[in-house]
């Protein structure tokens, strides 16, 4: 507690004190953002527009394409604009901003996605109920449900990050990440910060176990089903989904699954790069080159 200061501000990992590196880091983040933005952007508009893609798969993908560009809109930007500008500082409220908006729409990913699961389940295991259980009054009062268990999980984590005071201002990271930003703080064991941390695992192992349980039940009809093109139509509507919760499982092990280091490292950009920015991109992508409905759609928009 001795060392402990008032932080006004962050700042966060230089990628390179070369000036043409900066602007090397901020032309291939720009072609990122851009390809993310655009990307998530088009699927939006393909779903909001196409009357054919009025359905509750595609209106959480929809909603999955929004919070994806949330997420690389909190944390890529700023990155950018430090580089471009050659500094390294984030002010404190601006972390305390990433912070909360990161992990709320991270969150509201990861409950989509769960979400998603449950409504592949209905559609193939309960094919004759499926427009009265997934009606559209249901699908608003679930997306309205995700965005408030979003934002209450940011709010968790703002609060519990920022609850103890810092003894460094100095985050290894091109962003305001957790693991990071616990490690300036004071105090070797943030109380309030580890219970918020055992809720959400709790809480992300239970999603896990729901997907995984749905996709065993789901697996199981499709091999009921008689012939071949069934299965082939069942799986194709299912194999985007895994594939984009594979990713997510894989990406976020890899970020979080080891001790940050307390030397800036590139090693550990390696890490939380693919985590934070990927995902966001290859979501559209993955959907939009395995449905044949997007396919479509973005064909007809683009001779538009």
């Amino acid at each position: 507690m001795e060392n402990q200061t008032i932080v006004s501000y962050f700042l966060l990992i230089e990628f390179s004190k070369n000036r043409d590196l900066q602007l090397l880091h901020f032309f291939l983040f720009f072609i990122l953002y851009l390809a993310t933005a655009i990307a998530n952007f088009v699927i939006i508009t393909a779903v909001a527009f196409d009357h054919r893609l009025h359905s509750p798969m595609y209106f959480f993908l929809m909603n999955l394409a929004i919070q994806d560009l949330g997420i690389v809109s909190v944390i890529v930007p700023k990155s950018m604009i430090n580089s471009l500008m050659d500094t390294r500082q984030i002010s404190y409220f601006g972390c305390v901003a990433q912070i909360f908006f990161f992990f709320s729409f991270e969150a509201f990913d990861f409950s989509l996605l769960t979400v998603m699961a449950y409504d592949r389940y209905v559609a193939i295991c309960h094919p004759l109920h499926y427009e009265m259980v997934m009606n559209w009054k249901v699908c608003t009062k679930i997306i309205i449900l995700v965005g408030v268990t979003g934002l209450l999980y940011g709010i968790l984590h703002t609060t519990g990050t920022f609850s103890t005071p810092f003894c460094s201002n100095v985050i290894n990271q091109f962003f305001g990440e957790l693991p990071y930003l616990l490690k300036l703080s004071c105090f070797d064991f943030n109380l309030v910060e580890f219970g918020f941390l055992i809720i959400s695992i709790i809480a992300e192992f239970g999603c896990s176990i729901f997907i995984i349980v749905s996709y065993i039940m789901i697996f199981k009809a499709v091999f009921r089903i008689p012939s071949v093109k069934g299965r082939q139509k069942a799986f194709s509507t299912c194999l985007p989904h895994l594939i984009i919760v594979c990713i997510f499982w894989v990406t976020s092990c890899l970020a979080y699954l080891r001790s940050p280091s307390n030397i800036p490292s590139y090693l550990d950009l390696t890490f939380t790069i693919p985590y934070s920015l990927l995902p966001p991109l290859f979501n559209p992508i993955i959907y939009s080159m395995r449905n044949e409905k997007i396919k479509s759609v973005l064909s007809k928009l683009w001779k538009v």
